[in-house]
This record gives C-alpha cells, structure tokens and sequence, in this order.
C-alpha cells in the first residue's frame, strides 16, 4: 500500500523547510538584534540533531533596522523571491503593522511576531497572524493593579514610544485603573527617531508624579533609569517588560540607578540564581556555548529567542508531512499546554482557532543588586 504524497507550499520540500525573519540589526533597536542571533543558533543546533521530521531549517534572516518601510521590503524579499514557508518571530510593532494586511492577503503564516500588540490576537480579521508573548494591554493592567495596591495617593507618570506599542499599554494601564483613571499625572511620549528622552523625563519629574511607568524600547529604557537618577527622581519605577534585559538596559543604565524597578515576566531571567539548577537552564548554559558563542550570557533576549524558537519548532514538527501555510496555521492555533523551556513555571503555551495568544500569564519582580526577584503568584488574563 502507497503511503499518502508529502504536501507542500512554497517553502518546503522533502529535504528543507525554509523560515524568514526580519529583525533590526541596527537602527534604535538594535539592542533586540540579539534575538535574531540567538535564533539563528537555534536552528543550527535543530539541524545538528537532524532538522524537524529529516528536513533541515533553512533560517532567512534580514536587518530592518526598525523601520517600516525597511521591513516592508526586506518581507517582499522573503515571500516572493526566497519564497519563504512562513515568517517567524518578525520583530516589533511598527514593522509587523506595516507587513500585516500583505502577508494576510498573501495567506503566508506571520507566526508568533516579537511584539505584544493586542492587535495579533485577532484571527477572524487576520487569521494568518499570531503573537507569543504576553499582550502588552493585560501587561499594563497588572501595573495599574498594583499600584493601586501598594502606593499610597499615587500620582503616575507614563513615558511611551509614539505608536501602537506605546498606545498598547498606555490603554491597558488606564484600564487597570477604572475609576482612579485620573491619577495619571502626566505622559509624555517619544519618536523612535529621538536621540535622547531627557527633557520627557525632566517633564515628569515636575509634574509632581510618584509613580513611572516607563514603557520604552532598551535604549531609551537605559537613558530613562539613568536620566531619573541623574535629577534626583526617586518614584515608583515600572519597566515594560520587553526592556527588562539586564545585559541590555539595567546594566548600561547603571545598577545602582535601576534598584526597585519592578517588572512583569514570563521568562526565566538568566541572572536569577535560583534557576541555576534547572534543568533547562543548564541545558540553555550548554546550548549558549556551543551554538551561540560571544553572546551575553546575561542578557534575557538570548532566553526569548531560544523559547520562540522552540515553539515554532514544536509547530512545526505537529505538521508531519503536511507543510502547507494552512496545516502551519492549522497547528500553531492548536497548542495544548505546551511546555515550553524557560518559561516560568506555571506558564505554559495555549492556542485555539479563537484563540491567538499563546502566553497569557505573568509575574512581578523587582530589581536587586544585578539581579531580578520574583514576587507574588502568577497572574493571568483572567484574572485582571
């Protein structure tokens, strides 16, 4: 009896399944560029270990330098002349809003994209298009929650990048807030192309707010922390969590500076100690050497595009020998509790066909000496 003929889209062959990525290796975000790299070390170490199913990962992965103009073209590149399978962990929510509507009406999957817009959680309007992690709105309600119940007459300052990113949680704290909406004080926003963010800052100290929320990209992350210290600005400090990177913004921004921030995550950090032991972690330990050589072993973007990486690849592999777009969709909105290495225990991937945000849950923690602290249980969607 015949076995049933392998099925194939553009992208996929018996031998090969080729992903496209685009990532800003440059420009003002370029500190994220490290989660393309670590990716890329991703697939190496797959295709060492045989690839997914006998084919090897043919991994695209080009610079956009956080522009959209730029992501629009280096994605043109990808789906029509490389021909890509799918798109996968595509960075940002300016680049990713650019190539949404195309990659929709080119029925390509733009899979679990590096950005937590509410807006990829919408499958009946754009069924070719899911998030990964935690969406930047419910995110955003767990600060106001807690501000609420810890600070006293708190009087809250927001400074937010100009776009959707910083609309995302900016509509997700006022949200948290309800009724007490009016203890906003004062926001303020930033252009990516802004050099500095030194006189938003000055501006929010002087509103009198003892609260900051401080939704920002690493750099300007950095720059803020440094800057508040620099004035003698001692509020409460929120950080978003896609800017939690030690490597990245606590320890350019100075740790002396960063004390007491506190922050949401999903992700084990790897300057947390207590996961020394984990098995995953040693794992990850091992996988960094060999596969991602020279990167920070400190930086917590490394974590996220290894456990990315990982669910793409588990998507994958659910396909068997059904690689069309359809069958990728098909099964990446159909995760059942996916453990996935490195996140926080408790927190698992979960998808359904109406269903397009695959992590939902977080937990607090707070900056100290180099290192974060967790706190607190673990919150989900539901329960903001």
């Amino acid at each position: 009896m015949r076995r049933r003929a392998n099925k194939y889209d553009d992208g996929a062959s018996n031998t090969e399944i080729k992903i496209g990525h685009c990532n800003p290796y440059s420009g003002p975000a370029s500190a994220y560029g490290v989660i393309g790299k670590a990716i890329d070390g991703y697939w190496k170490m797959a295709n060492d270990k045989g690839g997914i199913n006998g084919r090897k990962i043919k991994f695209i992965t080009l610079d956009d330098g956080y522009s959209p103009p730029k992501a629009v073209e280096v994605v043109r590149q990808l789906v029509e002349q490389e021909k890509v399978l799918c798109l996968f962990n595509t960075l940002g929510t300016p680049s990713n809003t650019a190539i949404h509507k195309y990659m929709n009406a080119k029925r390509v999957p733009q899979l679990f994209v590096a950005t937590g817009a509410s807006k990829w959680g919408k499958p009946k309007e754009f069924p070719w298009t899911m998030g990964w992690q935690p969406d930047y709105h419910t995110e955003g309600v767990i600060y106001a929650k807690h501000i609420l119940a810890t600070v006293k007459d708190p009087r809250i300052a927001v400074l937010m990048q100009n776009d959707d990113y910083g609309k995302d949680y900016y509509g997700g704290l006022r949200d948290g807030l309800g009724k007490n909406v009016d203890k906003i004080a004062k926001h303020v926003t930033y252009e990516v192309t802004d050099p500095i963010v030194d006189s938003q800052i000055i501006q929010l100290k002087d509103s009198g707010a003892n609260v900051f929320l401080n939704v920002t990209t690493p750099k300007f992350a950095a720059q803020a922390i440094r800057k508040a210290a620099d004035i003698g600005w001692k509020p409460a400090h929120y950080l978003n969590n896609v800017s939690s990177s030690v490597a990245a913004v606590l320890k350019p921004a100075g740790y002396e500076n960063g004390q007491g921030i506190i922050t949401a995550a999903y992700l084990k950090d790897p300057t947390d100690k207590q996961w020394d032991h984990a098995d995953d972690m040693i794992l990850w330990r091992e996988w960094m050497a060999k596969y991602n050589p020279g990167a920070n072993v400190n930086d917590g973007f490394n974590v996220y595009g290894y456990a990315a990486a990982y669910t793409m690849h588990k998507t994958l592999e659910q396909c068997g020998n059904d690689l069309t777009r359809a069958n990728v969709m098909k099964r990446a909105a159909n995760l059942r509790k996916l453990a996935v290495p490195l996140l926080l225990p408790g927190i698992t991937v979960n998808t359904s066909p109406t269903d397009y945000y695959p992590i939902q849950s977080e937990r607090l923690q707070r900056f100290k000496g180099e290192t974060w602290e967790l706190f607190g249980e673990v919150m989900s969607n539901e329960s903001t």
